[in-house]
């Protein structure tokens, strides 16, 4: 595995590899790896690409400076996890990212419509700090396929209106989530819960489950709400939402929607997400 820190090395890598025939698989993360990655890894190597993935805690999409000096940092064991699975590791530095930060705002992106709400309500600026680092992602690789994994919905829906927006010629792959034998999403988070935290944060996805049966936009959203307070979850949002448009859904429309579940557990911020059908209310 090659592994990379300056932008122009890592420009170079990727214009060789197209030059040679090869399709560039983009894996972005912010490092503290787990089985989520692995599996977008391996759905860059599956599809035939050469596997680039970028280890990079973007401190722009942090609102909370507490919140970014909680995030996990695992380095040594990133680099275990993608070894034989990733072809090159780009671990750039801050200041070639953002080579003023933090004393002048750098360059930002915004994606308005399917960047407001939701998440952005409780984190105003992430999406801001999210389009803007994954523009210069594109930018450096060019044309490439980029993995991003459907946990993190609403971050999807803004990746693909960036490049349908502004036209990068970058191919986005939405992958499933993947979830513990509990059910719980995978995310770089869990590790920060408590025992007892888990087990309370497990009501995020049995929430989901409790929506699997076609029914009105509000009585999930009802039944979603419920199932999260009773397992003592600070709930930050439980919505129901047009799977493209983000959206949230009336009870007088029909056929497939999102239902998108926040909240706190242990102070950790857990999202979760699940395809679901809506028949109009009475």
């Amino acid at each position: 595995m090659d592994r990379l820190v300056g932008l122009d090395a890592w420009r170079d890598y990727a214009q060789r590899q197209r030059a040679a025939g090869r399709t560039v698989g983009l894996v972005p993360t912010m490092g503290a790896l787990h089985a989520g990655h692995r599996a977008l890894f391996q759905a860059a190597r599956d599809a035939g690409d050469v596997v680039l993935a970028t280890l990079f805690v973007n401190p722009r999409q942090f609102g909370d400076a507490a919140d970014l000096a909680a995030y996990p940092r695992s380095p040594e064991a990133d680099r275990a996890l993608a070894e034989g699975l990733v072809d090159c590791l780009v671990e750039p530095t801050l200041q070639s990212m953002w080579p003023d930060y933090p004393e002048s705002t750098p360059t930002t992106v915004s994606v308005r419509g399917v960047g407001d709400g939701l998440e952005s309500v409780g984190r105003p600026g992430h999406f801001d700090g999210v389009a803007s680092v994954v523009t210069k992602l594109f930018v450096v690789t060019g044309p490439c396929r980029a993995y991003f994994g459907e946990k993190d919905f609403q971050q999807l829906a803004v990746v693909r209106a960036l490049v349908r927006d502004l036209g990068f010629d970058v191919e986005v792959v939405g992958c499933p989530i993947v979830r513990d034998p509990d059910g719980l999403a995978v995310s770089s988070r869990n590790v920060l819960l408590t025992t007892a935290g888990r087990e309370v944060a497990l009501g995020l996805s049995r929430a989901l489950a409790a929506v699997t049966s076609p029914a009105p936009a509000s009585a999930h959203r009802a039944a979603l709400r419920a199932v999260l307070e009773e397992a003592g979850v600070d709930v930050a949002y439980a919505q129901v939402v047009d799977p493209v448009t983000l959206v949230a859904c009336d009870d007088d429309e029909e056929g497939p929607a999102r239902a998108l579940v926040a909240g706190l557990v242990d102070g950790v911020r857990l999202i979760d997400n699940a395809p679901v059908t809506l028949t109009k209310g009475d």
